[in-house]
């Protein structure tokens, strides 16, 4: 949920929901509501225009396992076979490329270690729980 330019994190199934946010003048603290009036959440207000992304971190692990709870240990489905491309398939892709057909393909492969990385960092911080202390812009 978005307000004075900064992000702020409401619980997973919320998305797109019409909220009401209210602040108490003087008060460090923003309340998001339903249109029933529940308050949702509790944000410690970051500055006005920051683009900062304030999260609550029991909407963090409701998220986290929500999402875990889609994965599937079953066998995959045996309609969706896998079969190579046909050399058809791969002149049309060397084609659209826009590179020769000879060569190869070892050659123009470019992995960039950067991408995972930034992965790796984003999913070690969602295995751990941060504590009130450590909570950035909390």
């Amino acid at each position: 949920m978005s307000f004075e330019g900064n992000l702020y994190s409401v619980p997973p199934g919320m998305s797109g929901m019409r909220v009401t946010v209210r602040q108490r003048l003087g008060e460090d603290y923003l309340h998001i509501a339903t249109a029933g009036k529940a308050v949702v959440a509790r944000h410690r207000l970051a500055p006005c225009g920051a683009g900062r992304t304030v999260r609550d971190a029991g909407h963090v692990i409701v998220l986290e396992r929500a999402v875990l709870a889609q994965v599937s240990d079953r066998a995959p489905c045996k309609t969706k076979t896998r079969r190579p491309l046909s050399p058809e398939a791969l002149a049309e892709a060397e084609r659209l490329r826009g590179q020769a057909a000879g060569g190869s393909p070892a050659e123009r492969v470019v992995i960039n270690l950067d991408t995972y990385a930034a992965y790796a960092a984003v999913a070690d911080r969602l295995r751990t729980t941060p504590t009130p202390e450590e909570e950035p812009g909390e």
